[in-house]
């Protein structure tokens, strides 16, 4: 595996690592609060037949942190940058959780390099729109009470018997990011509307999800046709660290 640096279109460093050395790339896309590490179970069972790429968005693990403008459409340039320094022709672009709306928007940048969307436990609704007060509130909990609002959110996306040991190393590892990035990341997200980068989407958006939410198959269908999704029983927001055999065989079906 090999650790790479390249720069978004504003000048943050991105940091990556690259495995396989196939045409077609997986691209692997952590979600908030979270890096690319969340990913590495699946560098192994990928490469050998497609290049398998994870990155650390702006502001997480070891990508830069001086962005001036955050939100979902400046993470999916640094995901655009990573293609783009990779000379990727042929991406699937893979995001967990808030990495999926920025798959879609890396997706629409990134053109016909990209050939499939796979979201990992993410568009349960993809007509979602992101209240501002919602969103405003989330920023000021996290300003005033980090670590009581990570554990809170944390309760909300384990079910309730899973492993302590699980729980504890996404808390260790999410803990690290940055306040000041939590914050911005979350105030960026005010009035964002899922659904109209979504309808602009002409490649197939597959899910691999947990069942602690329910995905809204046909409401979904209704924005992306070709729309579907695979359901782990009694798994909850990370199935590729809680059931990472059952999530890579899923995931090496979907990828073909």
């Amino acid at each position: 595996m090999f650790h790479r640096t390249t720069y978004s279109n504003d000048g943050v460093a991105i940091a990556y690592s690259v495995s396989g050395t196939a045409d077609t790339a997986v691209v692997l896309i952590h979600g908030g609060l979270a890096d690319r590490s969340f990913w590495d179970g699946q560098h192994g069972p990928l490469s050998g037949r497609f290049r398998v790429i994870a990155l650390d968005l702006a502001g997480h693990g070891e990508s830069g942190r001086n962005r001036q403008k955050w939100g979902i459409v400046e993470f999916a340039q640094d995901v655009l940058a990573v293609i783009d320094a990779e000379r990727v022709r042929n991406a699937i672009l893979v995001g967990n959780s808030l990495g999926g709306p920025v798959a879609i928007e890396a997706a629409l940048l990134a053109g016909t390099r990209v050939v499939q969307v796979i979201g990992v436990d993410t568009f349960q609704d993809l007509s979602r729109s992101i209240d501002p007060g919602w969103a405003r509130a989330q920023a000021d909990a996290w300003r005033q009470d980090f670590e009581g609002t990570l554990d809170r959110m944390l309760a909300a996306l384990f079910h309730p018997d899973a492993p302590p040991s699980l729980v504890a190393d996404v808390r260790r590892r999410m803990s690290r990011t940055p306040v000041e990035t939590v914050c911005a990341m979350f105030e960026s997200f005010a009035g964002y509307d899922t659904g109209r980068p979504a309808r602009q989407l002409r490649v197939p958006v597959r899910c691999i999800n947990g069942d602690l939410y329910p995905t809204g198959i046909r409401a979904n269908r209704e924005i992306i046709a070709d729309f579907d999704v695979v359901v782990l029983p009694h798994t909850g927001h990370f199935p590729m660290l809680e059931r990472p055999d059952a999530f890579n065989r899923k995931l090496e079906e979907l990828v073909g």
